[in-house]
Formats: structure tokens, sequence, C-alpha cells
């Protein structure tokens, strides 16, 4: 069986043999050093970052004893509505737009990562936090990037239709089918996006 390491747009760890475009981690080791399986915690800090898988040819083994725990994510589109944000080593230009467009939607002029990340922690649903209820006409203003969900059914959003999504890549867009629906990225993430972070999708997402 798969490792327990694939994360979905709520947030959720489950098994899948679908590794995704982008790794990540939530601040330190969540699984049992032995037996290469999650413990009860589900976060070691409030750091949750999005990480490219290739970086300076460094390998790593998988769920190591002395090691974070590695997560994956489809693309940025999920990691972000999990509530991740970019690495400021590996993707340091993107983290630092993000931050740009994070603090700017804030009317701030400049955020740090541990306050960026504490805000974030507020807001994320595997954090315990409750999901932001929306309408039809909530969906349809929502911009390109940002998760959403009908029950245990996730999409996202582009080009004004919804991406049904899966560890394994997109389904066939559909029109907004009513309402229903609960925003799965953090707020504050969508306001980002709204102030000019671009999310990235995996190559199934066509609108």
């Amino acid at each position: 069986m798969p490792l327990q390491n694939r994360v979905t747009p709520f947030g959720a760890i489950e098994h899948d043999p679908a590794r995704g475009l982008y790794m990540g981690n939530r601040g330190g080791r969540l699984h049992d050093a032995a037996t290469r399986t999650l413990t009860r915690r589900r976060w070691a800090s409030h750091h949750w970052i999005i990480c490219v898988t290739r970086f300076k040819g460094r390998q790593r083994t998988i769920m190591s004893p002395n090691s974070y725990t590695e997560l994956f994510f489809l693309d940025e589109v999920t990691a972000l509505s999990a509530g991740h944000r970019p690495c400021y080593e590996c993707q340091r230009q993107r983290a630092l737009h993000f931050a740009e467009t994070f603090a700017g939607s804030q009317a701030q002029g400049h955020m740090r990562a541990g306050e960026i990340d504490r805000r974030l922690h507020d807001e994320r649903l595997a954090a315990g936090n409750s999901p932001v209820p929306l309408t039809a006409a909530g969906v349809r203003s929502l911009p390109d990037g940002v998760m959403i969900a009908r029950g245990p059914d996730c999409y996202a959003v582009k080009g004004g239709r919804l991406l049904p999504w899966t560890h394994g890549g997109y389904g066939e867009a559909i029109d907004v089918p009513g309402s229903g629906f609960v925003l799965l990225t953090p707020r504050s993430t969508v306001a980002a996006i709204r102030a000019g972070f671009e999310p990235r999708f995996h190559p199934t997402a066509t609108p």
C-alpha cells in the first residue's frame, strides 16, 4: 500500500499512489520512525509549506527516521487549499510574491513568514476551523485557483467553471450546479489570489 502522505484540498492526509507535482511538510515529523505510518498528530508547527520535488540535486528517503514527513499534492492549487504556502528556500521568489500579495490584501506593507503562518492556521480546515458557506453567486465570484467543496466532492474554480478534483488529476469542467458549497482555500489565501497571486494548476486542469 502507498504511504499515507497524499494531501487533499480539505487538508486530510491519505493513501494514494499518485505523487502529484509538489511536495511539502508541516514543520516536522508526523510519522512513526519504525513503521513509516502517521501518528495521531497532523502538524508539528504552524509552518506548512509547499516545495518543489527537485531542488539542487537533493535526494530524500521518504519518511526517514530523523526527518520531517514529506507530503505530496496534486498541484499548487491543492496545496494552497490545504493551508500551505510556498517555501522560502526552494521557491524563494514565489514565496516572496505570495507574501507580497498576502500582505497587500491585508492592507499591510510587509508580513513575515511566521505572521502569515499564524493567520493561515486560524483558517485551515485541517486545523479544526469551520468551512465558510458559499452561495452560487459567491462561487461565481471566486478567482481561478480557489478550491470549494459540496459534501465530500472537491472542485477547483477555473474560467468560471468547476473542475472535479482527484489525487490523480482533474475531471471534465462543469458549470456551477446551484448552491450548497463551502470554501476550502483559506480566506486570506483567496484574498492574496485576488491581489495577484496566480496558483499553478496540474496539466489536467482544462476549462
